[in-house]
């Protein structure tokens, strides 16, 4: 292999910064500590300002209780918990990277009042934070939001349609202010993911024609090559993508980095969840649907992930009337007689009904899942607990807005995001909570940096990418 090209600093938030930035990784999994360590290691650290941790006068974390009984005053409750903290993490990060590198904030478009969140951390950060990376949903509103408050946005796009859409609409209005887009590889990186109903989960694509065709689009509409693309997800050893620097095909390039900084002594997640990262495999990572949010998402498959495999396994089709296929009642976990279902489903319903899983559900696909007492009670009050954390919510039905309701049955196949992210982050238990991690997190096992349990700083970890290891 050829030697290690190495990396250039780029001018960034009016200094030089490495072209690396730390992926922002949603509830608590980033925070103050690894962010303002990365910008002061010279990258580009990222508070995540979705649902972040505030502090009372001891330091010690408030936990974000909900009192309110109606689920649009609990979402008016989490609207103040997330600026509060946000802005708490971005003082105590900007702070930390003394006058070093840059500090971004990392939104998801999807949460619940993003915009009012948005508006309300940046109103109270003047000078402190230097871009705003936003993805998961199509986020128009970001470049004006941006130019409100005279900070940079990166906009994370996962194919060069995505990225044409939203230029088109409104962020050729703010080109100036559009520091660099991010391509977060569908197939490779942890959390939420933007596939499309176009591609196919179980067929990962090359990354790099995706990315030459979104810079062949950014070109086609006027975009400089000195405006980076970061690469996101999937990128471990940067002598592995050798040939994207200094490559004219794809102009200016960056990288972030999601799974890497996990395990390191700043990342404020649990011990628990940094030595289960050094046990896993390949494959041990599964791309899914589960989400409430609708969209793909990649999680560490452990028997939380795997509950929810199987209930969504225990699932029969039915129909109101009999038809077709569907000739006789259900009869076992529901009440009333209007399930018509197969006789085969009928069987294996009343199997499940055997095993203890005596409940049925419906979903708003006109199926029903079976699940056990203390599955129906979890569900049941995980969905009556709502506090609005989306924009939309599969599982709670809940809408940030007009009615507050998406006008869809509640579908329990799914479960209460805010509620397992807050959990794991604080400590809850690693096997019964969602565990996001990127589809490289095997490598932490393979690669001898981490060996005799190694965990290094923030510091060290940058270096050590900057060798291209």
């Amino acid at each position: 292999m050829s030697a290690f090209k190495g990396l250039k600093p780029i001018l960034y938030g009016g200094r030089e910064v490495w072209p690396l930035v730390e992926g922002g990784k949603g509830v608590a999994a980033t925070n103050h500590m690894s962010s303002g360590a990365w910008a002061a290691a010279g990258g580009i650290g990222t508070v995540s300002a979705v649902n972040a941790d505030s502090y009372d006068a001891e330091g010690k974390i408030v936990p974000q209780v909900y009192n309110a009984l109606t689920r649009k005053e609990r979402h008016e409750e989490l609207i103040r918990y997330a600026i509060d903290g946000a802005v708490e993490q971005v003082r105590r990060a900007y702070d930390i990277a003394s006058g070093k590198g840059a500090i971004n904030i990392n939104v998801l478009w999807e949460m619940g009042g993003a915009q009012q969140v948005l508006e309300g951390v940046l109103e109270r950060t003047r000078g402190l934070v230097s871009g705003v990376t936003c993805g998961a949903g199509m986020p128009y509103k970001l470049s004006e939001i941006a130019a409100r408050f005279n900070v940079s946005y990166l906009p994370i796009v996962s194919s060069g349609r995505a990225f044409r859409a939203l230029w088109k609409r409104a962020y050729h209005k703010v080109a100036h202010l559009m520091a660099a887009v991010v391509y977060e590889d569908p197939w490779l990186a942890g959390g939420h993911n933007g596939l499309s109903n176009a591609e196919n989960p179980r067929k990962p694509e090359d990354p790099y024609p995706r990315v030459k065709a979104l810079r062949d689009t950014m070109r086609a509409e006027g975009v400089s090559d000195d405006v980076p693309i970061v690469m996101a997800g999937g990128v471990w050893f940067l002598r592995e993508w050798n040939n994207w620097i200094d490559n004219p095909e794809l102009g200016a390039i960056a990288f972030q980095f999601g799974t890497r900084p996990l395990l390191t002594e700043e990342s404020p997640i649990p011990q628990a969840w940094k030595d289960h990262l050094r046990t896993l495999e390949p494959g041990d990572v599964l791309l899914h649907k589960f989400s409430p949010t609708g969209f793909y998402s990649s999680a560490v498959r452990n028997p939380f992930l795997r509950a929810l495999e199987a209930r969504s396994e225990r699932q029969v089709p039915y129909s109101k009337v009999a038809a077709g296929e569907h000739t006789v009642q259900l009869d076992v976990g529901v009440k009333g007689k209007n399930f018509w279902v197969t006789p085969a489903d009928l069987d294996r319903a009343r199997a499940w009904f055997g095993a203890g899983f005596t409940t049925a559900l419906r979903t708003p696909d006109d199926t029903v899942i079976f699940v056990n007492q203390a599955e129906r009670d979890e569900i049941r009050k995980d969905q009556a607990d709502c506090m609005g954390c989306l924009s939309h919510c599969g599982f709670s039905s809940w809408k940030d807005h007009d009615d507050y309701t998406t006008g869809r049955l509640a579908d329990p196949r799914s479960f209460c995001i805010q509620k397992t992210l807050q959990d794991i982050a604080h400590g809850g238990d690693i096997d019964q909570n969602l565990m996001f991690a990127g589809h490289a997190a095997y490598r932490f096992k393979q690669d001898p940096f981490y060996s005799n349990n190694f965990t290094p700083t923030v510091k060290q970890l940058v270096d050590r990418i900057l060798t291209g290891d």
